[in-house]
């Protein structure tokens, strides 16, 4: 009998942002021990629910080699939504909790893990290096370790040295999660039974692939991922993965990466690594952002009045630790009077202003605009009160994020007067990867014909049953997509395209 342990510390840090991360964001989120991540997981799309499917878990895919011969030990999972670099308090004190509650649960014969790869904090730049190796030091150089990686991880060698196997998503949106967590689960359970001896080669690409470049259904980059694919045909290779990477994250780390994991052939792992980093490489020029700015997106709308468009906020985008109530793009498109459309801003003031009303009242508030300076200027407008709402909702499908269960705090929802925009406004911040969101406060997404949506790629995964185009837009913000104006301090030098006129040991 298997014992296997289960754990979680997932967040990803964007260091534009000035408003740190504490511990009260993990506690908001995910913070649960033992058979509370039974109840969290185990009916959802996370990799943690892939996890406790692929070991057997009631319900779950049995059929694995060796699945029922395990004792499922959940231990513990921390997740806040993405914002700033993590105070230093609250890394050491998250970190110290997790290892201390897999200190109670040992001994184990091997741990699943699911991590980030994104996560910053002030004492630990390379957040994920410095927990993931901190479990190995606790549990010793035998136990297996395997985690999975989004794939926006920044990869680093302390990542890699840390554990047995890194396997990361191979989709955005993130639609593969659970499948990623059942793959990770048959990886340590053929270890455990002696069936494979994986050896994990890291290549790390002096390049960074543009946000507005980093969806997986895409020609320039699903060419590199049918390549993956082929090299699986190999049965020596038992996995092999893409980082995309996070540009927002500010450290030495941040850039494209590849992972290939052999079987006992450390040579194949070199050999297949290599032949995906030299690909992507090649591609780099493809790999830069396209970009558009809020005007020619509104004039693109408008020139195509058949068609329903979802329109991306790149610069405020949630998924991506954003403010949540970035206003440039909402002015815009209430002044261009391209017909019904929908745009959800964070601002618990103006839910607690509206709240002393009732439905029906007309009222002048001051909205958005007010984390910072980097996500446009107040919008002063005169609204009329539709409904309120508690927040919560439930997607049961699986979407980017692998969430089920979503809270954005009280909610009312406004109508512009003498504009027909409706405007949804959150006491928390929300990332826009479920219809549900909407439909949970009475409003028919069908019934708009621009929506706005603040992030890049997430949405698409919901939003495109309902949008015949997507329009990523360059505002600015904290995310914004135009990597030039970011001011980087700690990154590697060079990285492709901010250095051009250098050569790469994959060319």
């Amino acid at each position: 009998m298997h014992r296997i342990g289960i754990v979680a510390l997932l967040h990803e840090s964007n260091t534009f942002i000035d408003t740190p991360t504490t511990i009260e964001h993990f506690r908001m989120d995910v913070s649960i021990t033992g058979k509370q991540i039974f109840e969290k997981f185990g009916d959802s799309h996370h990799e943690i629910g892939g996890f406790l499917h692929g070991l057997g878990w009631p319900g779950g895919e049995t059929s694995l080699p060796g699945a029922a011969q395990v004792e499922i030990v959940p231990i513990a999972a921390y997740r806040a939504t993405p914002s700033g670099t993590i105070t230093s308090e609250a890394w050491e004190g998250l970190v110290c909790e997790l290892l201390e509650e897999v200190r109670q649960s040992m001994l184990f014969d091997g741990l699943l893990i699911a991590a980030h790869g994104a996560a910053v904090s002030q004492g630990a730049r390379d957040a994920d290096g410095n927990w993931l190796g901190r479990l190995r030091g606790l549990v010793g150089q035998d136990v297996p370790m395997v985690a999975t990686l989004d794939a926006h991880a920044n990869l680093s060698p302390a990542m890699v040295q840390a554990c047995d196997a890194l396997i990361s998503y191979r989709t955005n949106p993130h639609l593969d999660q659970h499948a990623r967590g059942v793959e990770a689960a048959r990886m340590l359970l053929g270890i455990l039974n002696k069936r494979w001896r994986p050896k994990m080669v890291a290549e790390y690409l002096p390049m960074i692939i543009n946000i507005e470049r980093q969806s997986t259904d895409e020609p320039h980059l699903k060419a590199i991922y049918n390549l993956a694919d082929q090299q699986l045909s190999d049965p020596r290779l038992l996995s092999n993965s893409i980082l995309l990477g996070f540009p927002y994250a500010d450290v030495n780390e941040m850039g494209s990466a590849v992972i290939a994991i052999s079987d006992g052939d450390e040579a194949v792992a070199k050999k297949s690594a290599k032949e995906l980093a030299t690909a992507l490489w090649n591609a780099r020029e493809a790999m830069e952002g396209v970009l558009i700015d809020i005007k020619e997106a509104i004039s693109v709308v408008s020139s195509d009045p058949d068609h329903r468009y979802c329109l991306l906020d790149m610069g405020d985008n949630v998924g991506g630790g954003s403010a949540a109530d970035g206003t440039s793009l909402a002015i815009a498109l209430a002044k261009s009077e391209l017909g019904p459309s929908f745009v959800c801003i964070y601002d618990p003031a103006v839910v607690k202003e509206c709240q002393a009303s009732s439905v029906g009242s007309i009222l002048s508030v001051s909205l958005g605009g007010k984390t910072d300076s980097q996500h446009g200027s107040n919008w002063e407008c005169e609204v009329r009160v539709v409904g309120f709402y508690d927040g919560k909702f439930r997607e049961d499908r699986p979407r980017h994020g692998g969430i089920t269960e979503f809270d954005q705090g009280p909610t009312v929802v406004l109508e512009l007067v003498n504009c027909p925009m409706t405007i949804m406004v959150s006491s928390k911040r929300m990332v826009p990867f479920s219809l549900h969101q909407l439909t949970s406060c009475g409003l028919d997404p069908s019934s708009f014909r621009v929506l706005v949506a603040k992030g890049v790629h997430a949405p698409l995964a919901a939003y495109r049953e309902i949008c015949d185009r997507f329009l990523r837009v360059n505002t600015l913000g904290s995310t914004c997509a135009d990597i030039h104006q970011l001011h980087y301090e700690h990154r590697r030098v060079p990285l492709f395209p901010l250095e051009r006129d250098f050569s790469s040991h994959q060319s």
